[in-house]
């Protein structure tokens, strides 16, 4: 499952597909619900300014929809992968499922963002990659989910790169890598 960043749209990171999986694979890009504000693309909830608020909705609308999918792919054989806000989604509702894997790309912590291993299942596995001149997302927000995940005894690494906001071709064998091992 691919979660687009703020402005993109669901057909936004669907050329990682043969790249990370291969046609053997299925792969789906999910649309954010709401339009974004320039009047192209979509967003998971309002970013400028934040708009916590709408966070909970978001949440659990996409919570629902990985549901319904899970009827014909099991969560235990589905990877997140999300980009931005798309990321910080994958991270706050994927971290409360029984998912093979999350990909957080320039991701960053929700406010007040907490993960834990739910009584039935341990926190997925989780691969950051994050760009250290990053102008959009710092880069401290995946050393701080990182140190999050870790205090929660969740497995998770972070991958830097020397770019910005984006995600570094040069990983794509790494987080090909790391994705299908998750669905080994």
């Amino acid at each position: 499952m691919l979660l687009h960043g703020w402005g993109a749209d669901a057909d936004d990171l669907l050329d990682l597909a043969d790249l990370l999986v291969g046609p053997q694979v299925s792969v789906v890009g999910l649309r954010a619900p709401e339009p974004h504000p320039s009047g192209m693309g979509r967003q998971w909830y309002s970013l400028q300014p934040i708009d916590w608020q709408q966070l909970p909705a978001a949440c659990q609308d996409l919570h629902s929809r990985l549901a319904a999918l899970a009827d014909s792919v099991p969560l235990q054989r589905t990877v997140l992968l999300g980009f931005s806000q798309g990321g910080a989604m994958a991270l706050d509702v994927g971290s409360e499922l029984p998912l093979a894997g999350i990909v957080a790309c320039s991701g960053y912590p929700h406010q007040g963002w907490q993960p834990e291993a739910a009584a039935d299942h341990p926190l997925p596995p989780v691969l950051l990659s994050h760009g250290r001149t990053d102008p959009v997302v710092p880069f401290a927000a995946s050393e701080a989910v990182l140190a999050l995940l870790k205090g929660a005894g969740g497995e998770a690494r972070l991958l830097p790169f020397s770019g910005g906001h984006t995600i570094d071709r040069v990983l794509l064998p790494e987080i090909a890598a790391f994705v299908r091992s998750r669905l080994a």
